[in-house]
């Protein structure tokens, strides 16, 4: 079979153009492969965490240790998914970062989402004892937060996402998910 821009081009999420390596703060939304439910389970509007749930936030949590620029704001692990707000600063590169980096770069939002997917999966895939299998969807969503009233609607929406799993577009067994959100208005 061969590989071409006309058989196997995907769409691009990323604004064109766009240097995802500057100062501001981006929400994200990242899947499991096949909407698979592995991280525990939403009871009555709380999510309750099980072993690989744990090695996801832990993992999220741990990521200001590897990147520098990088702080986290408001994020929720889902049975399905995570969403998050990465934060990137213009702190000098290699100040705090562990261990010490071996280039002054950036760190992109792109490859701070790699990082994460890498690291939690193998911890994940360890647990589970299925080395070396995908455990993420390929893709991630990406939102750029433009102002303080987009930054709270988008905190609001994270915090309330668990009370809502019913309704929510990556439930699995959702009847009557809602329609995309307004909080990127």
């Amino acid at each position: 079979m061969t590989c071409g821009p006309t058989r196997h081009h995907r769409r691009s999420l990323r604004l064109k153009g766009y240097d995802y390596s500057q100062a501001g703060a981006y929400f994200v939304t990242i899947c499991t492969r096949g909407r698979a439910c592995l991280f525990g389970e939403i009871v009555e509007g709380e999510m309750r965490l099980n072993e690989c749930g744990q090695a996801v936030a832990w993992t999220w949590h741990d990521l200001p240790n590897h990147v520098a620029n990088a702080e986290l704001d408001a994020f929720v692990v889902m049975p399905n998914h995570v969403h998050g707000i990465i934060v990137l600063t213009d702190a000098p590169v290699g100040a705090g970062s562990e261990p010490a980096p071996t280039t002054m770069k950036r760190h992109a939002l792109p490859e701070i989402i790699r990082q994460f997917k890498a690291f939690s999966a193998r911890r994940i895939n360890q647990r589970r004892e299925t080395t070396g299998l995908p455990l993420w969807q390929r893709n991630y969503y990406e939102h750029v937060i433009r102002n303080d009233e987009s930054l709270r609607r988008i905190r609001q929406y994270i915090a309330d996402n668990p009370a809502r799993w019913a309704l929510d577009r990556e439930n699995p067994a959702a009847m009557a998910p809602e329609p995309e959100a307004a909080w990127f208005t």
